[in-house]
């Protein structure tokens, strides 16, 4: 079955990227998995962000998931997470559609200051749940055109997204954003290869 777990939207700044407003759809994880499952999804989303060029699209394959990535020009970028069956060609025609959207409703002085908190921008829970159906957006791909421009590059795990050297496992042990129940719970995926591991 075709699903979407999660989009976002950062900043993507000269050191880190900034989360300016996030939506999850987790309700096929269990109840005590759900905040460890958030936690994690945002800290690779947050990971692939930094590590995209500026003007560049990418889809990471990642076990269960295709974490679908789209840094703008302007280093607006955004992140869908979903499954392997949901349309590349549509994830990223979403994603423009968001950031556009987005740059319509928040000024970009408030991009590089902006918290998910002080950003008001309440449509992306309403995107992941009318985008379930690929086929909501097909209509969308059609108009688009502009995404034939920017090639979409494909990488087969996030450790391929990762700098020369860096590890995945010691990003998550140094992460000061990932509390010890998501540290654990990472650990615990890699070594089950369950669903839900990023590794």
């Amino acid at each position: 079955m075709v699903k979407l777990y999660a989009l976002c939207v950062f900043f993507k700044g000269p050191s880190e990227g900034r989360l300016l407003k996030a939506a999850y759809d987790l309700q096929s994880f269990s109840f005590f998995q759900r905040g460890a499952v958030q936690e994690f999804m945002g800290f690779a989303s947050k990971t692939i962000v930094e590590r995209t060029q500026a003007a560049s699209r990418q889809s990471v394959k990642q076990d269960a998931y295709m974490c679908h990535v789209y840094v703008r020009a302007d280093n607006l970028g955004g992140v869908l997470i979903g499954d392997h069956e949901y349309p590349q060609r549509v994830a990223h025609t979403l994603l423009t559609k968001v950031l556009d959207d987005f740059t319509a409703k928040v000024p970009a002085d408030q991009w590089s200051t902006g918290t998910e908190s002080s950003i008001a921008f309440t449509q992306l829970p309403a995107y992941l749940s009318k985008y379930q159906d690929p086929r909501e957006a097909d209509a969308l791909t059609k108009m688009q055109n502009d995404l034939d421009e920017t090639k979409i590059i494909l990488k087969n795990t996030i450790e391929a997204v990762l700098e020369r050297g860096e590890k995945l496992d010691d990003m998550v042990i140094k992460s000061e954003n990932l509390s010890i129940q998501s540290k654990a719970f990472y650990k615990t995926a890699k070594k089950t290869n369950s669903c839900c591991s990023f590794s």
